[in-house]
C-alpha cells in the first residue's frame, strides 16, 4: 500500500530559485565580500578553472581561494568568450 505524504519537505512551489529571476543581488555579490571567500576553492571551481586555463593557454593555480577562483574564472571567461 502506498500513501502520499501531505507535505513534501522538498516541495519548493512558490519559491523562486535565487540563481534565476530578476533579483540578482545574491548572484552579483563581490567575491571580496563573501563570508567563505577565504576558504579553498570548490571542486567545481577547480574543474572549470582548469578547463578555462587550458583553453586560454594559461597556467592553472590549484591553491586559490573561493574568491580568487571566482575572479580568475571571470577574467578567463572574458579572455575565452565562454560563459557570456
Amino acid at each position: 500500500m502506498t500513501t502520499k505524504q501531505s507535505t513534501d519537505r522538498h516541495d519548493h512551489a512558490g519559491h523562486e530559485n535565487p540563481k534565476t529571476g530578476e533579483d540578482t543581488s545574491n548572484r552579483d555579490k563581490n567575491p571580496d565580500d563573501w563570508t567563505t571567500g577565504d576558504e579553498p576553492m570548490t571542486g567545481a571551481q577547480a574543474s572549470y578553472l582548469k578547463t578555462l586555463s587550458e583553453e586560454a593557454g594559461e597556467s592553472f593555480d590549484d591553491g586559490l581561494t573561493k574568491a580568487e577562483a571566482s575572479k580568475r574564472i571571470d577574467a578567463l571567461q572574458d579572455k575565452t568568450g565562454r560563459g557570456k
